[in-house]
């Protein structure tokens, strides 16, 4: 039929077999063979049509690389119509993996049978997009409203049992000889005379859904889906499939799916796509770089970060040694990953057995001679350069040879953490993000003399414990931390210019970001930043500089845990609350230091805050601690809750325009002072050129 899909005739059979390696993705090639070999099929002696995939999976989704050019025909639902006007019965038959428009194929057949190994589903929400293909209005017709409502909002794929009890797979084949139990599948079909079931006969019963379902869908999504808005053209697509027609239906749907193609939150959102994937690859490493085995792991520092880092290795059956400095201390390092695993538990996220079976593998000890053969070991202790020294000191001695020796310093400097072995080359950064067995990103950080094999070790052991990984080099602060310091300036500094802390939050939580700045530095601690900044020396001299929160923690109030900080809490649900102390407390200081308040829109509060990341970036880049701007796009949406929806501050400020980006910061320099406000050289350059941070990744990408 095509170069991807082949058709022949199996006795009175006739079989459809999609290879298009790696994922078989509905490329253009793919749809003219799957069509063609469809017609044939409806004029030669086959009774039945099969339909299935070489390779590891089914037709895993879209030629994605497809979008934002122009159509190539056939469309998939020409395909798809195809397939259910089939005179004969077309069978799918799926392994691994059918999603998006690979399942949306499965749907326009009359049967589908799986191996019990084999998933469902479709994500196309991940990337600010809906089913385009019929998804919303067949999944409805058999599985029901509300449950395709959960499966297509959430984009979480469903294993093939449970799609069987959803009606969207009828037959579960025992074993894994997928085109054996096909076949017979089939043959039973033939001999039974079913029918062509065409799931697009399905009338959904409007009675059944219940009054105002579709507005509370609505706003219980609006609330979860920060400022993506692919969420609500779904529920309008379903509520389509209920109220009209099924061809009028998948018009509607196709005009949906139109608009969010072409959406600004789409576009962030497969910008992230490829920018994570991208982020894995190191660029000066051989891809052949041999790799350290990695078959136990020990942490230092029982805490909540140590508790959860030995909790990533545990989940995916590495063995943990967690070491403290006393039994106490390492008692209660124990007890916090088991409290841990317990609500995980409680939720139904985790079976009890399993959880036994992943607290058996972590172990601790007080002593360092029990670490001596472990592979990997990362140390988790507080924020003290001496104190890191001194522990890799003892490492260093107590280690194997070859044993990778990792930090987990937010802050410090891994090449002076190094300097205090005699194996600097084993030595990297692994910057794990709290709660780290829950947040995605794993910052590695690479050292002047960290060993390329410790480096692709590191990025392939990140990713096994399911984290996406980004590379920095070193500097203070690395690339999230560093970039977040003007973030949390401005946002205390607007408070002194005439923002209250409810106004600064409530721009940036409109945004998109899950917490403002000044509520997350409430839940993290005052405090915290307020002994960070003590033990620097780079500040500059400036009576407003952080003035607002070093005040309140002067005064006892260090935020969530102390119950009042930049807002007050409720003792028992610790909702803030504007404070009028506090807002008082800032309009004094604000006369004090002869700062002149006045009215400051959302807008401007946005670039106050984003600006300053997005121009501390454009230096990161400059200075080689990044290798692309997308990396550091990748660090804040996993790292720092940046909206997927806006993809990222670099990709942000292209969205923007970075000529308009230049020229605020020079408005802001000429306002507030160039000591925080002076434009990154590349920056400037880029403005110049009108280009932007993607073509620069591009044009560094490019062979030279």
């Amino acid at each position: 039929m095509s170069q991807v899909v082949s058709y022949e005739l199996q006795a009175n059979i006739g079989i459809i077999t999609v290879n298009n390696p790696p994922v078989n993705a509905l490329a253009q090639v793919v749809r003219e063979g799957i069509l063609n070999a469809v017609n044939t099929a409806q004029k030669d002696a086959s009774e039945a049509i099969i339909l299935c995939c070489d390779g590891r999976t089914f037709i895993a989704g879209a030629d994605i690389t497809e979008f934002g050019k122009p159509p190539k025909e056939p469309g998939l639902p020409d395909v798809l119509t195809a397939i259910e006007n089939s005179t004969k019965p077309i069978v799918a038959a799926i392994h691994g993996t059918a999603l998006g428009g690979g399942f949306e194929v499965t749907l326009a057949c009359h049967y589908r049978c799986a191996v019990a190994s084999a998933k469902v589903g479709l994500p196309e929400v991940k990337l600010g997009l809906l089913p385009g293909a019929g998804g919303t209005q067949r999944v409805p017709r058999i599985a029901g409203v509300q449950a395709a409502l959960d499966m297509i909002t959430s984009g979480n794929p469903v294993p093939a049992q449970k799609a069987k009890d959803m009606g969207l797979v009828d037959e579960v084949v025992e074993g894994e000889e997928l085109l054996a139990g096909a076949i017979s599948y089939t043959k039973h079909l033939i001999e039974s005379g079913a029918p062509l079931k065409r799931i697009r006969d399905i009338t959904i019963d409007s009675s059944t859904i219940e009054a105002g379902f579709f507005e509370s869908a609505r706003e219980r999504l609006a609330k979860r889906a920060r400022g993506q808005i692919a969420q609500d053209r779904i529920v309008s697509c379903l509520q389509a499939a209920v109220e009209l027609p099924i061809d009028e239906g998948l018009i509607r749907e196709r005009e949906l799916f139109k608009e969010l193609v072409n959406s600004p939150e789409s576009a962030a959102m497969r910008h992230i796509f490829f920018a994570e994937r991208q982020a894995a690859k190191i660029k000066d490493l051989a891809k052949d770089t041999a790799l350290r085995p990695i078959k136990s792991v020990a942490i230092l520092g029982g805490g909540t970060m140590g508790g959860g880092i030995a909790m990533c290795f545990a989940n995916v059956g590495i063995p943990v040694i967690l070491v403290e400095i006393n039994d106490e201390a390492l008692e209660r390092g124990l007890s916090i990953v088991r409290k841990n695993y317990a609500i995980t538990v409680q939720k139904g996220k985790l079976p009890a057995d399993k959880m036994e079976q992943r607290i058996g593998l972590i172990s601790g000890t007080t002593d360092y001679g029990d670490i001596s053969d472990v592979d990997l070991v990362i140390e988790a202790v507080f924020e003290n350069l001496d104190l890191k020294k001194e522990i890799f000191a003892k490492l260093d001695a107590a280690c194997k040879p070859g044993a990778i020796l990792a930090t987990n310093t937010s802050y410090q400097d891994v090449d002076a953490i190094a300097e205090a072995t005699a194996r600097p080359e084993d030595v990297v950064g692994m910057h794990f993000f709290s709660p780290a067995n829950v947040m995605k990103l794993l910052e590695v950080v690479r050292g002047e003399k960290t060993a390329d094999d410790v480096l692709a070790t590191v990025m392939q052991i990140g990713k096994k414990i399911g984290k996406v990984c980004a590379l920095s080099r070193v500097c203070y602060g690395f690339i999230g931390n560093r970039m977040l310091g003007g973030y949390g300036r401005e946002a205390q500094m607007l408070l002194l210019d005439g923002c209250t802390p409810a106004q600064v939050d409530g721009a940036l939580e409109g945004f998109g970001m899950a917490m403002g700045p000044l509520a997350m530095s409430d839940l993290a601690g005052l405090d915290v930043g307020y002994k960070a900044r003590q033990g620097r020396t780079d500040l500059p001299d400036d009576p407003k500089l952080y003035r607002m929160g070093t005040m309140l923690v002067e005064m006892g109030r260090y935020g969530q845990k102390t119950g009042s900080g930049f807002y007050q809490y409720d003792p028992e649900t610790r909702r803030r609350m504007s404070d009028p102390e506090v807002e008082a407390l800032i309009k004094e200081e604000a006369d004090k230091l002869n700062v002149e308040q006045a009215h400051i829109s959302d807008d401007e509060i946005l670039a106050r805050c984003f600006y300053p990341l997005i121009n501390e970036g454009a230096k990161i880049l400059e200075e080689g601690i990044a290798q692309r701007a997308s990396d550091i796009d990748v660090v804040y949406i996993y790292g720092y809750a940046f909206p997927v929806a806006k993809g990222g501050p670099m990709h942000y400020a292209d969205s923007v325009g970075l000529k308009n980006v230049h020229e605020k910061i020079c408005e802001f320099r000429d306002k507030y002072g160039e000591q925080y406000w002076n434009p990154s050289p590349l920056l400037k350059q880029l403005a110049e050129e009108g280009k932007t941070f993607a073509q620069w990744d591009k044009e560094r990408s490019a062979p030279q």
